[in-house]
């Protein structure tokens, strides 16, 4: 295998009102692009050329900061980006659903829960509903980190993330986090989180 950037999704625009195009635009084409062209160049040459991000994450502590910051940054913005599109928002349904009822109560109190995660995240970060030994868990990381590294607090299959970099809202909302968190409920993508769930589950996690 390969390390490869993907291309985005959909058009800069197609997230309007709640995320705007010159954020997506920059987020993706600057941000996101200078991550993965710093982790492939700290990878160069070497075994890691090869490996999977979820093993490099796995022995992440052995691995210098270049690595983790800018690994972490490739990774957790594709989950981002997939976890989103035009018209999405609502609630899942199905399996991941009922999970989701079975463990925080009610996509209500689940909603509550993940929100929360993300406004007290402090400084730059992500939140995260990940699968660990097949039940769900809201939990939180600073920087460029994520749950599949052996750094994290809470280790487990990402897969649903939330930017909550300054940079991923500033334009449209300057300092009101909970207002672009507010936003992206409308813009979350449920059937590719349902693909996550589905998969962490038949993997294992």
């Amino acid at each position: 295998m390969s390390h490869t950037f993907p291309e985005l999704p959909y058009a800069y625009d197609a997230l309007e009102p709640y995320i705007d195009a010159k954020t997506m635009e920059v987020h993706y084409s600057k941000h996101h692009r200078t991550y993965f062209d710093k982790f492939s160049a700290a990878i160069k040459g070497s075994e890691l050329e090869s490996t999977s991000l979820s093993e490099i994450f796995a022995t992440i502590s052995n691995h210098p900061p270049a690595i983790r910051n800018n690994g972490g940054g490739y990774y957790n913005h594709i989950l981002y980006w997939n976890c989103m599109k035009p018209n999405g928002g609502g609630a899942p349904n199905g399996p991941l659903l009922e999970a989701i009822i079975a463990q925080f109560g009610s996509f209500a109190q689940f909603q509550q829960l993940f929100t929360e995660a993300a406004i007290n995240t402090f400084g730059s970060g992500f939140a995260w509903l990940i699968v660990k030994e097949g039940e769900l868990h809201v939990t939180s990381t600073t920087n460029q980190d994520n749950p599949l590294m052996d750094v994290a607090d809470i280790q487990g299959e990402p897969i649903l993330a939330l930017d909550v970099w300054e940079h991923a809202y500033y334009i449209s909302y300057q300092n009101r986090r909970p207002e672009y968190i507010d936003a992206w409920w409308n813009v979350v993508n449920w059937d590719t989180v349902s693909e996550n769930y589905s998969a962490a589950l038949a993997q294992g996690k």
